[in-house]
């Protein structure tokens, strides 16, 4: 575990006044607003609720009887549920609090930054004793909250910036640079490269931007690109590989944004009556269970997606107390040689 910089100083938790004094208006016409009560003019609202996200409150749904009691919820905010990738990390978050007394209460964003920020609102409402986010992608209004709520926060699957209070997962840039130095070392010279929306998946740009970085270095580029706007699939994989494909460039290997989107690209191939690796090495991201049960075992980075869901429950309940350090923790990846690439 590497530690970094310093948290900034601990702050005052916000409370109903903060929010009326910012707004200018009454502590129960806040609560009103809030529970959304009674008649209130649209410009009130707003200004309230603006008030709301400049100080960060958030409402104590567990005020009254079970005020005192000591909360053993913790929060999970997953991109996804159906992505496999996130069912993995799950598995770890359970087997890590399973012991302990603690249960999940999970969240799905479907990777929009303001869904994130209305998800982490309504599970601070409910005072976990902690809260476990993919990624450093916040709103301004997420980090002010999580900022005031002082309790434990872990973001995960990434490593490549400084975290609120702890970081778990892997350095995706670097994993780009690993995978464009491995397929180098195996003759390959044209790279290709499909993907899919990078504004949802910050994570497979780092990596695209590693691989791009470690072949500049190496006086090469990428020759062919094509990407879609929507979400990965293995559907999209094999459409967009035939669109690349079609464009005349012939790379002689195409590097996919995940495993998904590489076996697609693989069936496009069993269509069009490509052989992988001999006639185009096809590459992968995440070592996916489908990936090693094609014909050719796809060539991929296995993620150590259990592992860390695990370990970020475990550092969180390890210790409850928000410390004085960020930490990394770093749960690294192994390339799969495999038989496409």
């Amino acid at each position: 575990m590497s530690v970094g910089r310093s948290a900034p100083p601990q702050r005052t938790l916000p409370v109903l006044a903060d929010v009326a004094r910012l707004s200018g208006v009454s502590e129960i016409t806040v609560s009103r607003v809030i529970r959304n009560k009674g008649p209130i003019s649209a410009k009130t609202r707003e200004r309230v609720l603006h008030a709301v996200a400049e100080t960060g409150y958030v409402p104590n749904r567990l005020a009254g009887a079970l005020a005192s009691a000591d909360s053993m919820l913790v929060g999970v905010v997953l991109p996804s549920v159906t992505n496999i990738v996130f069912a993995d990390v799950l598995r770890g978050i359970h087997e890590a609090l399973a012991p302990s007394g603690y249960q999940p209460v999970v969240g799905v964003t479907g990777y929009d930054a303001d869904e994130e920020e209305r998800v982490v609102r309504s599970l601070l409402a409910w005072q976990p004793a902690a809260i476990i986010l993919a990624g450093f992608e916040h709103t301004d209004g997420t980090r002010r909250m999580l900022a005031a709520s002082r309790i434990r926060v872990a973001e995960i699957m990434d490593i490549d910036a400084t975290p609120i209070d702890v970081a778990v997962g892997l350095s995706h840039r670097s994993a780009g640079r690993d995978i464009a130095r491995y397929l180098l070392s195996r003759g390959y010279r044209r790279f290709g490269y499909v993907g899919h929306d990078w504004d949802s998946d910050h994570r497979a740009r780092l990596r695209f931007e590693g691989l791009v970085d470690e072949l500049s270095a190496q006086g090469l580029g990428v020759v062919a690109e094509r990407r879609i706007a929507g979400p990965s699939s293995t559907l999209a994989g094999r459409e967009t590989l035939a669109g690349l494909l079609a464009t005349g460039e012939r790379p002689d290997v195409v590097v996919f944004s995940n495993d998904d989107m590489a076996v697609g690209g693989y069936f496009h191939c069993l269509a069009a009556g490509l052989e992988p690796r001999r006639d185009v090495g096809l590459f992968g991201f995440n070592g996916l269970e489908i990936g090693a049960a094609l014909p050719l075992r796809l060539s991929t980075v296995r993620s150590n997606r259990f592992l860390i869901g695990k370990l970020a429950a475990e550092a969180l309940v390890a210790r409850p107390d928000r410390p004085d350090d960020t930490a990394i923790i770093n749960t690294g990846y192994e390339i799969e040689a495999g038989e496409t690439a």
